[in-house]
């Protein structure tokens, strides 16, 4: 198997999508964490990856499902938005790296590309959430380019482990609509989730590793469920060309 190519993958957004000081990441995570509305650990999670002004609020309505849940371990796969991918790729690293400290990540048996993580956000936001809600925990964070559901699904259930394992999935719905218009699109995106259908890149920038957890989910009986579902122009920011953003559960039965 391939080892690690260097020690630590380093933050890519610190300072723009979140804050760079650890003091106050810690901070503003754990005040978004503190409004979210507690509820029972799911098996996994789809949340979104923007700057926390815009969708934090969303992403910590997701992250407090799990908070201090006896979670040892999380799969995070999320979108490769700006380097050419085919199929999923773990960062070549040993470690993640964001300002409150370095999280390690499994050896899985995949390909590394750290070209394809270097500077990407979609997994890197998700980071600092997991970190306060968890406090300790392993990860194997894989990139997701161009891969069929059945694919992804492959490798979520490969990775599946116990209670102890959590999945989580990084992605924004709609892009830059109206706002009228990307509540229409996102609440249909919300009623496939829902089915454990199947999304399009329209509907989701992650649509990739998402419908390999939609499949995965099917395939074991899982149970959906809706957290929270609003757009930056609800957050942040005019209502004329707005980012969606959901947060979803999904629990075993």
């Amino acid at each position: 198997m391939i080892r690690p190519m260097q020690a630590v993958r380093a933050p890519a957004v610190a300072g723009s999508f979140y804050p760079a000081d650890p003091s106050q990441l810690r901070e503003t995570v754990a005040r978004l964490l503190a409004g979210a509305q507690y509820g029972s650990p799911p098996k996994a999670l789809i949340a979104p990856h923007a700057g926390y002004v815009y969708s934090g609020a969303v992403a910590a309505s997701a992250f407090r499902r799990i908070e201090d849940a006896p979670v040892s371990r999380v799969v995070l796969l999320g979108p490769s938005h700006f380097a050419p991918l085919r199929g999923v790729a773990l960062p070549g690293a040993a470690a993640m790296r964001t300002p409150l400290g370095d999280v390690p990540v499994e050896d899985a048996p995949f390909r590394h590309d750290p070209r394809a993580h270097a500077g990407e956000h979609s997994l890197e936001v998700e980071l600092p959430f997991l970190q306060v809600a968890l406090r300790s925990f392993s990860l194997v964070p894989l990139g997701v380019g161009d891969a069929a559901p059945d694919e992804v699904a492959s490798v979520i259930e490969q990775l599946w482990g116990d209670a102890s394992t959590l999945i989580v999935v990084s992605s924004d719905l709609s892009h830059y609509q109206p706002y009228a218009d990307a509540q229409r699109a996102d609440a249909a995106t919300a009623k496939e989730v829902l089915a454990l259908g199947r999304l399009t890149p329209d509907d989701a920038c992650g649509a990739a590793p998402v419908n390999g957890l939609l499949l995965a989910a099917k395939r074991r009986g899982l149970r959906p469920e809706v957290i929270d579902l609003r757009s930056s122009g609800d957050t942040a920011g005019d209502r004329k060309r707005v980012v969606g953003y959901g947060a979803f559960a999904f629990y075993e039965k």
